[in-house]
């Protein structure tokens, strides 16, 4: 599409919205009115030429009695999947004297009644375009462009003879031609209204939409690959996120062009939730599609909620979902306990693998194509997908974001990830990259991963687009297409073994070691709960031993004095602390403590494997009444941990290797690269300085991450001391004199 003409369109609808709308709407209502009207008049222009004929037709299915409105369709009637019946146009009339019953007129004809007629006007849509309509919401804004009598102003406007929104060539007023508006320059014009409309209200610009040339490498790269491939039949392309249809609308031009001369065509698969950009989407497909039969393969709702394509499977996919956003609202439809290891259930079979944080679903969205991939074809599938940088490290090895790397790696899927620049989409400055994935790999790619750094490949924008402030140019997207095919090592192509993005998370372990002593300290802490210490120390202050026998007359003090502190307990730990039958037990085991303390003795004992039978025999001896429970509560009062005790056995095993309880406090672990053995880093860079450690060999996870960071770093030495001392002594000289001269005037 020519530059100038989209400019000239973008600014004459945005000058609409300002001329006719300011007043009535705040701004951030404009495009309510001025999208569905915009989509209205581009459907009115290409229903005229065939108005005359499908009034016809319609009188004719009236006077038969026929209910269905099929024929209105296609060939015989308006030539498209959809029609109007009305009497009225947006901005076309015509007489017909012969037959008077099917002559048409402008709204703009009647000015007195132009808001009864719209209403009719849009009633007698077919029922596909009555879906836009809804979702759009427009019958809502009626009422109020009717109090404010601007229903007549917009509807001239939007008509204005010097601007072409028709697929189809005009002429202006004066004689002048206006070329035509195709679909992928009219999906140009709507992504440039809503990026202005968001942009105007401080929202997200871009929510929504990619940039063209992102698109276009996108596409570059998912089709030129295979263009031998792509042979006769219907090939599928699906976008998950699809918003206004712009990237499967870019897709679908690119393998056209890509195969001219083949007798390949390809077929448009989407899922939106938005239903403003939905409502564009489907009606840039039904203009394109005469049967109709396109736009029920674009679905309204979300692809995480409900899956719009269950059992169909995809040649080429490409995708730019939400990244940073949070799939709370889809939870329930996915997952049930989530994040609970004993009852998590993951329910729907895309996202089994494992499931991201529930704070960004960008990778839910990856699944789901991946769930989709042909595994029986030749050409199988190829995605092209973009994410943020959270998307190539987040999460810990073996958690979900982790295990989706793992699974995609693991079944050499991982074709290529290129770094986009930054400031290059329009609502966000955060480092963006392009997934390309593929389950029929070349075989020269097979257990390989290429990396493209295109973080300084673009050219600057005169102005910014919200933060949109560069952009590739054609010669640059060709280049990073090249760089993809020639699949070489350069400064900023690297190409790594599937392997080198994943490591073992290993857990070392160091032993517990403890000291045990009975001090009158120790046994005395027993006297009340620990988790009730505060509390309980201070009834026994104010009450003595008198809790143990009458508890029950001193409540209301106990309560009045939490009320008094805004001391919040959970009920069990406040019924603990009412019920006399606690503080006797408490008084018991301390008791208890005293009486093993009187046997034993007071000695520090730094070999706890020595103490603990003592300590167990001894309570045996004493006839002593302590379930384990107790005995648990003792120990943890008179036992501390010290590096220099022994170490704690917690079995010896029968061939005499023995096994040490491990510190939970003292535990570490180890990201060891898959490339290198587990066991010889470990000797290496653990036990040399660390020499009690070992790994807990049950606990090794295997995960995976990419960093950019780390493989197109260049350092940059720091300047010397010398370069920066003459520098220095540089400005001294020039600013010499400088001083003196201001403060003298």
């Amino acid at each position: 599409m020519n530059p100038k003409t989209h400019n000239q369109i973008v600014s004459f609808i945005w000058s609409v919205a300002d001329d006719v709308l300011r007043d009535v709407f705040v701004r951030g209502k404009y495009r309510d009115i001025i999208l569905p009207f915009t989509v209205l008049r581009r459907l009115d222009v290409l229903l005229v030429p065939t108005k005359e004929k499908v009034l016809q037709t319609n009188a004719f299915l009236i006077s038969q009695q026929i209910d269905t409105k099929t024929a209105l369709a296609g060939k015989q009637g308006s030539g498209y999947s959809f029609w109007n019946t009305s009497k009225y146009t947006m901005g076309n009339s015509k007489t017909n004297a012969d037959q008077p019953e099917f002559s048409y007129t402008s709204l703009l004809e009647d000015a007195d009644n132009i808001d009864t007629n719209l209403a009719a006007y849009l009633d007698a849509f077919s029922p596909n375009i009555q879906d836009i309509i809804s979702k759009f919401k427009l019958r809502n804004q009626l009422e109020t462009l009717k109090e404010a009598g601007l229903t007549y102003l917009l509807i001239e406007k939007l008509c204005n003879p010097e601007i072409n929104l028709s697929p189809n060539q005009a002429t202006n007023s004066k004689g002048d031609i206006l070329p035509p508006l195709t679909n992928l320059g009219m999906g140009y014009v709507f992504e440039e209204l809503i990026r202005k409309f968001n942009e105007d209200n401080n929202e997200e610009a871009g929510e929504h939409f990619t940039p063209r040339e992102i698109i276009k490498l996108m596409t570059h790269i998912l089709f030129t690959p295979v263009k031998d491939q792509i042979t006769k039949g219907t090939h599928h392309i699906y976008d998950p996120a699809c918003g206004s249809g712009g990237m499967l609308t870019e897709a679908e031009h690119y393998a056209q062009k890509l195969t001219t001369g083949s007798i390949a065509e390809f077929a448009l698969y989407g899922q939106e939730v938005n239903p403003e950009t939905y409502a564009i989407c489907t009606s840039d497909i039904l203009i394109k599609d005469e049967k109709g039969e396109k736009a029920e393969n674009i679905v309204y709702g979300s692809t995480l909620q409900r899956d719009g394509f269950p059992d169909k499977h995809f040649d080429f996919m490409l995708s730019n979902p939400p990244y940073g956003k949070t799939w709370k609202i889809d939870e329930e439809a996915i997952v049930t306990d989530r994040g609970k290891k004993a009852s998590q259930h993951i329910k729907d079979p895309r996202f089994q693998i494992g499931l991201p944080s529930i704070s960004d679903g960008q990778l839910l969205f990856l699944m789901n194509m991946v769930s989709k991939m042909k595994h029986n074809t030749e050409l199988g599938s190829r995605i092209a997908t973009v994410h943020n940088g959270s998307a190539l490290f987040t999460g810990d090895a073996g958690g979900g974001e982790s295990e989706i790397r793992k699974h995609i790696i693991e079944n050499d899927w991982l074709e290529c990830i290129i770094a986009l620049p930054k400031n290059i989409f329009y609502n966000t400055g955060i480092p963006t990259y392009i997934w390309i994935v593929s389950n029929k790999k070349a075989a020269h790619r097979k257990g390989k991963v290429q990396l493209i750094n295109a973080i300084e490949v673009y050219e600057k924008l005169r102005k910014n687009l919200g933060q949109k402030n560069c952009e590739m140019k054609p010669a640059q997207i060709d280049a990073m297409t090249q760089l993809y095919m020639d699949f070489v090592d350069t400064d900023i192509s690297k190409i790594y073994p599937n392997s080198h993005f994943g490591y073992n998370k290993i857990t070392v372990e160091r032993p517990l070691r403890l000291s045990a002593q009975f001090t009158a300290e120790a046994i005395a802490s027993l006297r009340f709960d620990k988790n009730l210490s505060e509390e309980m120390a201070w009834a026994y202050r104010q009450l003595g031993d008198d809790l143990y026998t009458n508890l029950a007359q001193y409540q209301d003090k106990i309560e009045a004095h939490l009320n008094k502190h805004e001391i919040k307990l959970k009920p069990a730990d406040k019924k603990k602390l009412l019920s006399v039958g606690h503080w006797q037990d408490s008084l018991a085991l301390m008791q208890a403590a005293q009486t093993l303390a009187d046997t034993i003795g007071n000695q520090q004992f730094d070999d706890f494997n020595r103490f603990l039978p003592l300590l167990n025999k001894t309570a045996k001896d004493l006839a002593l009444n302590l379930d384990a429970k107790g005995l648990k509560s003792i120990l943890e009062a008179i036992t501390w941990k010290n590096e220099d005790a022994e170490r704690v056995i917690k079995k010896t095993q029968t061939d005499g290797t023995i096994l040490y309880e491990a510190d939970s406090e003292l535990r570490d672990t180890e990201n060891v690269p898959l490339d290198q053995d587990l066991h010889t880093y470990f000797e290496r860079e653990v036990l040399q300085h660390i020499p009690d450690a070992w790994i807990d060999e049950s606990k090794t996870v295997t995960g995976y991450e990419i960093s950019f960071t780390r493989y197109f770093y260049n350092y940059v030495p720091p300047r010397s001391l010398e370069e920066i001392t003459a520098e220095i002594f540089a400005l001294e000289q020039e600013t010499d004199g400088l001083l003196q001269a201001i403060v003298s005037g």
